[in-house]
């Protein structure tokens, strides 16, 4: 037999983490790596963080799983503080990001759909973005890399470049119920939607009664120094998919929505076998325990700038690598004049520390939102190391 027992559709690396403290991870091979990927955005807390580590330890022991046909006094609490903290009136849980926007999509053609109006199916979202691996999610993103081998690609997707609003507005018709938009691109090289953008959205939806769903699932929950991002641009969305950071490490995604937006999310309409266990439940409030306060989140902020403010100085001294910086709070974007995943590799395999390719030739810094300043520092030492340390490949 030639195939690996893990199906083959992640090519992994050598490094094979075994044991996390704080923020850093350990190899199997006793090597210690300092952790600017958090698993992708996912390890908030760091790797060791008491709070979580107990509530799930506690609830392991009580109850970890039982049907939704069944109260859920756990559900109903952690979505309670979701509702009182955002602009949401109900929340669905799930298992991970893919099925946060899932549920998103459903709930913004069922909106329409509920009232009668089933032509208006048809969903305006944005280049280069990354939504997800399910049929849904991978529709909805014009990554042809994305939907090779997979296709056909479900229907009612129309794709306008991100941040042009003239173009959204352009792409408008009878049969469009709404948007789904990143308001920070993490794939897609994290690239932030601009202010006038996020507010014609608004305004558009408005306009057309039109659904404006955000894909949060990557920028949201503190990572870009407001518990979402959507607070920084003044807006109030109808749908946001949440996930990566709310469970700190726990699968655990949300979709949160107004009680308008929910109109079609009835009995029998949606559903999930493990969605809201009383396990995910409990990551989820010490995940809220620790990070939705304004003084943890005014420290991501702080953090987030000290990191940007040194590597703005640090970018010059190597012209012909480095062109821009990017980000909100500590979802921050290197963009490289080269490809970035070959320098990334390098900065792992030669120097210990993590960080994660994206699109745009970009380099994600997404570290813990937990870091202090020796962390700042050992990140600076070992990206000025790897920097001076990498040849760029000549182009034949």
């Amino acid at each position: 037999m030639s195939i690996t027992p893990l199906m083959p559709v992640y090519p992994r690396c050598g490094f094979r983490p075994v044991r996390g403290e704080h923020c850093h991870l350990i190899g199997e091979d006793g090597a210690r790596y300092l952790d600017f990927a958090s698993g992708i955005a996912v390890n908030i807390l760091g790797h060791s963080h008491p709070g979580l580590i107990g509530a799930i330890q506690r609830q392991a022991e009580t109850l970890m799983h039982v049907s939704n046909l069944y109260g859920s006094p756990q559900g109903e609490k952690l979505a309670q503080r979701l509702v009182d903290l955002t602009f949401a009136d109900t929340v669905f849980f799930t298992n991970s990001g893919a099925e946060a926007v899932e549920c998103a999509i459903k709930a913004v053609r069922a909106y329409h759909q509920s009232a009668g109006a089933d032509h208006r199916h048809e969903i305006i979202t944005f280049k280069n973005a990354f939504h997800g691996r399910t049929m849904a999610t991978i529709s909805a993103s014009n990554q042809d890399k994305m939907h090779h081998g997979f296709l056909p690609l479900l229907a009612g997707f129309k794709y306008v470049e991100f941040d042009d609003l003239e173009g959204a507005k352009a792409a408008i018709g009878p049969n469009t119920a709404g948007f789904l938009v990143e308001p920070i691109q993490g794939e897609g090289g994290i690239r932030v939607a601009s202010d006038a953008f996020m507010h014609g959205l608004r305004a558009l939806a408005d306009e057309h009664d039109l659904m404006l769903a955000l894909d949060e699932v990557q920028c949201g929950m503190a990572r870009s120094g407001t518990l979402y991002a959507y607070e920084q641009y003044g807006i109030v969305p109808d749908i946001v998919a949440t996930a990566k950071g709310i469970g700190g490490g726990f699968p655990l995604g949300a979709c949160l929505a107004t009680e308008k937006a929910a109109r079609g999310m009835t009995v029998g309409t949606h559903g999930s076998t493990y969605g809201g266990n009383p396990l995910a439940m409990a990551a989820g409030e010490a995940v809220l325990d620790a990070v939705a306060n304004d003084e943890f989140l005014a420290e991501v902020r702080a953090k987030g700038e000290r990191i940007r403010a040194r590597l703005e100085q640090f970018i010059g001294n190597y012209p012909d690598l480095f062109e821009l910086v990017r980000g909100r709070g500590l979802m921050i974007g290197l963009k490289m004049r080269p490809e970035s995943r070959p320098f990334v590799a390098h900065l792992r395999d030669n120097h210990q520390l993590l960080t994660v390719a994206a699109g745009d030739s970009t380099v994600r810094v997404i570290p813990p939102l937990v870091i202090d300043d020796s962390h700042i520092d050992e990140f600076m030492d070992k990206l000025s190391a790897g920097a001076a340390s990498y040849a760029v490949p000549v182009a034949a």
